[in-house]
């Protein structure tokens, strides 16, 4: 920590003027293939340098924390989740993490939003019809989606993307129901008109649409299980734009398949890359690659709070997002 310049590996390819001013800082080195550092890989790096910038992909377990580096003392994640990091671990050896909160909110909520409409007014099959030249023309049964003014959005963590999402779909005429560890604020309440339900399971069974927005931890796992899933009506649809792994998606897949379930909007799956074969011959599942927070403005803005964070480290600070055990301090 008392060096000029700080040994940086970056595992994934990051916006061109994050990289230079990263160049500018630090001794750092890049990943200029924009590949998934294999684990080898990852073993050196964690072996080799001061600060380790990892992003989704890259599991940073137990395992790997144990053979890293005695000058490994900061992990700047580049993104907000850190599901892929043992948090334990990395503080059990005097490790800091720090994420990026906030600056991917209104990228992801857009996104969500997007999905809510494509899904109930089926959009993507419309587009892949017009593709394939098999269009008959119009006629007043042909078609038909479900309205969503009206409705009621369900949505399952009421953080930054949570609220960003519900002052969009307030806009859209979908009345606003929501679950969370704990409640917000009441003028937040009052000025979303938003409903608290303290039962999970009960708000489930009353909602139109369920958007899952919550942080993927041990204690969300598969949180919309099998017999949750079945709780949900057969007119309902579901959109996941946080994390595969809350959604138990083997159960999901023979719902829509029995029609138990009317539509899914996935951004996310449990193991990405890899996508549970069982969605791709489902015509009422729009399927996304993880893209959710894919702007250009939303990945430079996530690379200046990694220099941020490192920066203030660097200079024998606490780093502003530091991460403990899932929370943000």
């Amino acid at each position: 920590m008392t060096k000029c310049k700080p040994r940086v590996i970056v595992t994934r390819k990051v916006p061109d003027e994050i990289e230079t001013r990263m160049m500018e800082l630090f001794e750092t080195r890049l990943n200029v293939d924009d590949g998934p550092l294999s684990a080898d890989d990852l073993r050196q790096a964690v072996q080799g340098c001061d600060v380790l910038v990892p992003t989704v992909t890259d599991r940073i377990d137990a395992d790997l924390l144990e053979v890293a580096g005695t000058d490994l003392k900061l992990i700047a994640n580049f993104g907000n989740g850190v599901d892929h990091i043992d948090l334990a671990a990395a503080q059990a050896r005097g490790i800091t993490v720090t994420n990026t909160p906030g600056v991917l909110t209104e990228d992801t909520a857009d996104m969500t939003m997007a999905l809510i409409l494509a899904v109930p007014r089926r959009l993507v099959e419309g587009e892949r019809m017009m593709r394939s030249g098999e269009w008959p023309g119009w006629s007043p049964s042909f078609m038909l989606g479900r309205r969503i003014w009206g409705k009621r959005l369900g949505i399952v963590g009421m953080g930054r993307i949570g609220t960003a999402l519900a002052r969009r779909a307030r806009g859209f005429g979908l009345s606003i129901h929501y679950h969370n560890r704990n409640r917000v604020a009441a003028e937040i309440e009052s000025d979303l008109e938003a409903t608290y339900w303290d039962s999970l399971d009960q708000m489930l069974a009353h909602m139109d649409i369920v958007s899952v927005n919550c942080p993927h931890t041990p204690a969300t796992y598969h949180l919309l299980s099998a017999r949750r899933l079945k709780l949900l009506r057969k007119e309902a649809f579901i959109v996941n734009t946080a994390r595969g792994g809350v959604v138990d998606e083997n159960a999901l897949i023979v719902m829509l398949k029995a029609g138990d379930l009317m539509g899914a909007g996935l951004d996310v799956y449990e193991d990405e890359p890899e996508v549970k074969p069982g969605f791709f011959n489902l015509d009422n599942v729009v399927m996304l690659p993880h893209m959710g927070s894919a702007t250009l403005e939303g990945r430079v803005a996530t690379g200046e709070l990694v220099l941020i964070n490192i920066r203030t480290f660097m200079d024998g600070h606490k780093p502003p997002d530091r991460v403990i055990a899932g929370t943000t301090i």
